[in-house]
């Protein structure tokens, strides 16, 4: 039986998701931190999430931004019909109440 350390509900596309949707000004130094992986890997998965078009790069400067596509569905079979967006608004929130509390910190 694995222990709860092992056990991992989400992959690390997944999980690299979530952070840009909790943080989308979040590096990749950042991401890879996070996720317990490499930078190079946190690139390729963030590049791979784009190139998908999950995850859409903005350039600010010398930092890149983040938007997640929401509205695209999740694939597989099982979650068919269920948009990124709401199983986002499940584990991290609504992007109005993250931001909300980004501005009161």
């Amino acid at each position: 039986m694995a222990s709860t350390n092992e056990l991992q509900l989400l992959t690390n596309h997944g999980r690299a998701l979530l952070c840009v949707a909790h943080d989308p000004d979040a590096r990749l130094r950042d991401i890879a931190a996070t996720l317990g992986i490499t930078e190079r890997r946190a690139f390729g998965i963030v590049n791979e999430l784009a190139d998908a078009g999950y995850v859409i790069k903005e350039r600010v400067g010398r930092r890149n931004r983040y938007v997640v596509q929401r509205h695209l569905p999740i694939p597989g079979a099982l979650e068919q019909g269920r948009a990124v967006g709401e199983i986002l608004e499940l584990l991290v929130g609504s992007p109005r109440s993250a931001e909300s509390a980004a501005i009161a910190t």
